[in-house]
């Protein structure tokens, strides 16, 4: 049975990756920062061995990585948002962005790579606001166009071993994260549809199941590859 580290997999489209990875036939390592009840219910939906692992991320990687049995397919998949334009990014909050965005993949693929078994596949989820000029998120887009050069240069470095190393790419998600503004706001429901090719927003399902395709045999030449999973916002 292959092994998945999903990151951020407590809720959302992290949660959505690790029980679509389940599904697949895989055991799930459920990392997760703060909810203990909302990772519970991922690991018992899961089964086959799941298992959670509280961490702070980029702070307490030392103590993620203790916890991973050898890894066929890691999926950096947590994040922090900043919609906020350039006038008003505090110096802090572009450290704690960049932290969790940049920082935490970076040292955990590091950390990682020998528990990574030679035929295994990177993830790393990125962001459709990378392709396009978004003034109100301008250092969230910055880490995840970071994010986007270290899949291309990984892909490469990693090649000999057979390890392939995608990006995954979301538009608006209706998740908990944007419930806020998102959910209840026909407006805001019907301007985020309207940006789409296909006419809707996206579910957490639309991206576990690219993801799903890109951990399997079937993407076995795939690698390098930053693919579009917004629906084809802002074509």
């Amino acid at each position: 049975m292959k092994t998945a580290l999903v990151t951020g997999a407590g809720r959302g489209i992290g949660r959505a990756i690790a029980l679509r990875l389940a599904a697949d036939g895989m055991r799930v390592v459920v990392h997760y920062g703060r909810d203990d009840e909302s990772a519970a219910s991922v690991v018992a939906e899961a089964g086959r061995g799941a298992f959670a692992v509280r961490a702070s991320l980029p702070a307490e990687l030392d103590a993620l990585v203790a916890a991973l049995p050898p890894l066929d397919v890691l999926v950096n998949n947590a994040g922090a948002a900043l919609p906020h334009p350039i006038e008003d990014v505090t110096p802090e909050a572009f450290d704690e962005v960049f932290g969790v965005n940049v920082r935490a993949p970076f040292f955990l693929v590091q950390r990682a790579l020998p528990l990574l078994r030679d035929g295994g596949r990177i993830v790393n989820i990125s962001s459709g606001a990378t392709r396009i000029a978004m003034p109100a998120g301008i250092a969230y887009s910055m880490t995840k166009g970071a994010l986007d050069t270290f899949t291309r240069t990984l892909a490469q470095h990693l090649g000999p071993r057979g390890i392939t190393v995608n990006t995954v790419a979301p538009g608006v998600v209706d998740t908990d994260i944007n419930a806020p503004w998102l959910r209840g706001n026909p407006e805001a429901e019907a301007a985020m549809a309207a940006r789409s090719a296909l006419g809707r927003i996206g579910r957490a399902d639309d991206i576990a199941d690219v993801v799903s395709f890109v951990t399997s045999e079937d993407a076995r030449w795939v690698t390098g590859a930053w693919i579009d999973a917004t629906g084809g916002a802002h074509l």
